[in-house]
């Protein structure tokens, strides 16, 4: 019974090794950068033509306010959707369209929050979402990766205002991971919020506020 209880032990151990290694082998292979983004393009002409979709959990919307005219009062939208048809031989064509559902609002302040989301701010109740659609793309430059400024209209609070957003697109790849090919992007963009009818506390809150987007967008055809 000894000699039996040993060689159970024995094998207990070698199965657990061989589970242990064949999990650090999977790991290994994961964290390879040729695995998990293969044909890696940074050059925007580069790129795959196509309808594109925002990859949410790796997307990050920001706006930016000064306060007191002393710093810089940065804020964040938790739920937001986005799409892109884009073609690299004509990326003046393409176009970008989000949406940015208001009372996701998160300034890491929960009575901050319930406050902005009230009429004399956001007026979720009344306006629940902020629409972006462009309308035109310029081209900055030929470059590998050119600015690219994308002209159009925010509808927000009720009220429809041309708003630019420039940025560029970071490089594209098949991700193995969800089976996808994926685009890299960053956009900023500023607007007057008195232009949309939130003038409050003008002395003390910047008019101007700057939106920054950073984004994954994967292609939904193939």
């Amino acid at each position: 019974m000894p000699q039996i209880k040993q060689c159970l032990r024995l094998s207990a151990l070698t199965l657990g090794a061989m589970m242990t290694a064949s999990a650090l082998v999977a790991c290994s292979q994961l964290a390879t950068p040729g695995l998990v983004r293969p044909n890696y393009d940074t050059e925007t002409r580069a790129l795959r033509a196509g309808e594109y979709s925002l990859d949410a959990p790796h997307s990050t919307l920001l706006f930016k306010v000064t306060h007191l005219g002393l710093s810089t009062y940065v804020g964040r939208f938790n739920t937001f959707s986005a799409s892109l048809d884009f073609d690299p031989a004509s990326i003046s064509a393409s176009r970008l369209e989000g949406s940015v559902v208001l009372s996701s609002i998160d300034v890491n302040d929960p009575a901050m929050t319930k406050r902005l989301v009230k009429k004399q701010w956001l007026h979720t109740d009344a306006y629940p979402e902020a629409l972006f659609r462009s309308t035109s793309v310029d081209i900055d430059s030929d470059g590998d990766k050119p600015q690219l400024t994308f002209n159009g209209e925010l509808s927000f609070r009720g009220v429809t205002q041309p708003v630019s957003l420039t940025g560029e697109f970071h490089g594209g790849a098949d991700n193995l991971l969800t089976g996808k090919y994926t685009l890299g992007f960053s956009a900023s963009g500023t607007f007057k919020r008195s232009d949309f009818g939130m003038k409050q506390y003008l002395g003390l809150v910047s008019d101007q506020v700057t939106i920054e987007i950073y984004a994954e967008f994967q292609r939904t055809n193939s």
